[in-house]
């Protein structure tokens, strides 16, 4: 394993204190370890209620995939859980992948959601497959919300920390709008694996690449840094998201895994006391240890770099340039904390501060940082988007997700394809229509890995090229007419000129217009009334859509309803026709209203039985 440094001013001042950015990089090193390490695995698949119809097919695909990505000296587990927990697939070595498809193919959506039950049993599995020579890990999935079995939070967390010190790594993957994002990215974090927000079924796949793409180049587990500052210096902080002790002035960091397809950073901001001798001098020492696998066994690589400036009088350190590269990814960890302080204004409902701290990072980088690359045009176009969202109080779940999600890999991965995801809030409707593009270019809004991404139609130019768009009126499908195009400082990407126009089908021309609010719902629900005799005599679906799912289970020798959808408690009762319950059967219902004291639900609209 490899380790270099960079600092963002390589030239202090003499006699002023000042600040510096280090980035240090650790990376696969001459004669790394080609051969992959084995794999033991247990994937652990929420099947409750919300899962069903598209979100649970897909995530079964990316199974499958998983699968098929895997080795025959991998091992494998499959845990479902709903209310209940079950082993689909006890491990096995992954010698017949027909097989384990077969056993995808009887999974479906039940009940509520035993997450703790669910991650427990793929890590008592994992666990009776444990080896320091493979890489030992729970892939936990899920829509929703921890209904059932341990519910606390704060507990779920710790208890993945405790797996983890044990060897037992904890991946989650969150799917939807739904989920929990604090309680899978703290497992996350304290399980030393990763965290995925699938906001498409259709990314699952995708993203199940991304992680066996990383475990498949594993060069080093459990990295620790210890930062040792001199006399002159402070760690003022690590802008990392990763775990962190301070041992006096000395600073512990623990970076986990190491790829060889995705190096790990460190970045920390460095105090530097006014130096008085001009020279190079040292700012502090990195000592670091990791765990390799040589020749079938684990051994513990150690290295110490000493961290190098050199000193000069002001007017010289002032004539030579800021390393750019650096300013670029520490500023991107720096709007990574941003981005958490605006949403934990925003928790408080305090919109209107959350936006103005959103719109003062964006100040700041147009200030410090110029528009030479298409990630930072992006970063710039994101923030402002979130903060309009949160100035016309339109600021959501998804969003909220997005930020944290952003927030979450920009603080731990490297990885341009899984930074700046979302695709949420877009809309074209504002726009002029058209029908002839004219002397236009013609534009396509593109969903490409969970981003919105915009390239041309029009012939003469590159199509692989981003264009900078904006994101409040990027819609997945949609074509756009701008009058021109120019294209960016280092010829990467191109830069819209002009108005923008949605280019529409014949006869559905109109003027640019406001975004039509929602139309108020009126009246008051009703509740459902149904003329079937049985479950077997309901209108079917095959999908969700907005409706809310009841499912009917055996208490005693009662059958009850209740609805399993997130958001709703499940231990409430339901009014519900009694004639078409049936033990075990989902039901998707158009809406469901709380009873005024709170203490029960009413079915509203009409009702389907649900099909998988």
């Amino acid at each position: 394993m490899k380790a270099t440094y960079t600092l963002s001013h390589p030239v202090l001042p003499l006699g002023t204190s000042s600040k510096v950015d280090l980035l240090v990089t650790f990376s696969a090193g001459e004669g790394a370890a080609s051969a992959r390490r084995s794999l033991n695995l247990g994937l652990v698949i929420d099947r409750s209620g919300s899962m069903a119809g598209a979100p649970l097919k897909n995530a079964l695909q990316a199974a499958r995939e998983l699968v098929d990505r895997m080795s025959p000296q991998d091992s494998l587990s499959i845990v479902t859980y709903d209310d209940a927990v079950a082993t689909v697939l006890a491990p096995v070595k992954v010698t017949d992948k027909a097989a384990i498809g077969k056993v995808l193919d009887t999974v479906n959506a039940g009940g509520c959601t035993n997450l703790s039950g669910g991650w427990l049993k793929g890590v008592e599995h994992v666990k009776s497959q444990q080896s320091g020579e493979r890489i030992n890990r729970v892939l936990l999935l899920t829509d929703g919300q921890a209904n059932a079995g341990i519910r606390d939070s704060d507990q779920l967390i710790n208890m993945a920390r405790e797996k983890s010190n044990a060897g037992i790594m904890t991946t989650t993957l969150g799917f939807g709008a739904n989920f929990n994002e604090d309680l899978l990215i703290g497992m996350a974090n304290a399980g030393e694996g990763h965290f995925y927000y699938i906001q498409s079924p259709e990314d699952a796949a995708g993203v199940f690449g991304i992680e066996m793409e990383g475990l498949g180049s594993l060069v080093a587990q459990n990295l620790e840094v210890v930062l040792k500052p001199a006399p002159s210096v402070k760690v003022a902080s690590v802008l990392n998201r990763y775990r962190t002790e301070a041992r006096g002035q000395e600073v512990s960091v623990g970076l986990g895994d190491v790829y060889a397809t995705e190096p790990r950073q460190l970045a920390a901001e460095l105090s530097v006391a006014a130096p008085s001798s001009a020279g190079p001098t040292a700012l502090a020492t990195l000592v670091f240890k990791a765990q390799v696998v040589v020749d079938g066994s684990v051994r513990e690589v150690t290295g110490e770099v000493p961290i190098l400036a050199q000193l000069a009088p002001a007017a010289e350190s002032a004539a030579v340039s800021a390393d750019r590269n650096v300013l670029a990814q520490t500023s991107r960890l720096r709007i990574a904390r941003v981005k958490d302080q605006a949403i934990e204004l925003a928790d408080k409902g305090d919109l209107s501060s959350a936006s103005k701290r959103l719109r003062e990072v964006i100040s700041e980088l147009s200030q410090l940082l110029d528009k030479a690359s298409y990630e930072l045009s992006e970063e710039v176009e994101q923030l402002s988007h979130y903060a309009q969202r949160m100035e016309s109080r339109t600021y959501d779940a998804v969003i909220r997700k997005e930020l944290r999600d952003q927030s979450y890999q920009a603080g731990t991965r490297t990885r341009g394809d899984l930074a700046l995801r979302g695709t949420a809030g877009g809309s074209a409707d504002s726009l002029e229509a058209v029908s002839d593009a004219g002397s236009g270019i013609v534009l396509e809004c593109v969903r490409e890995g969970g981003k919105l991404r915009v390239h041309t139609v029009s012939p003469g130019y590159d199509a692989s090229f981003n264009v900078q768009f904006p994101r409040s009126a990027r819609e997945e499908g949609v074509r756009y007419v701008v009058e021109k195009l120019e294209t960016s400082g280092d010829g990467t990407f191109y830069r819209v000129v002009g108005n923008i126009k949605r280019l529409a089908a014949p006869g559905q021309e109109r003027s640019a217009r406001k975004q039509a609010a929602a139309p108020a719902k009126t009246g008051k629900p009703t509740a459902s009334k149904v003329t079937a005799t049985s479950a077997a005599d309901l209108p079917t679906t095959n999908s969700v859509g907005t409706g809310v799912i009841v499912q009917c289970i055996k208490e005693g020798s009662k059958l009850r309803a209740r609805v399993v959808s997130d958001g709703y408690d499940p231990d409430l009762n339901i009014r519900f026709p009694r004639d078409i319950r049936e033990e075990n059967v989902l039901y998707v219902v158009d809406e469901i209203i709380t009873m005024a004291n709170g203490s029960s639900y009413i079915a509203c609209g009409d009702i389907r039985r649900l099909v998988q």
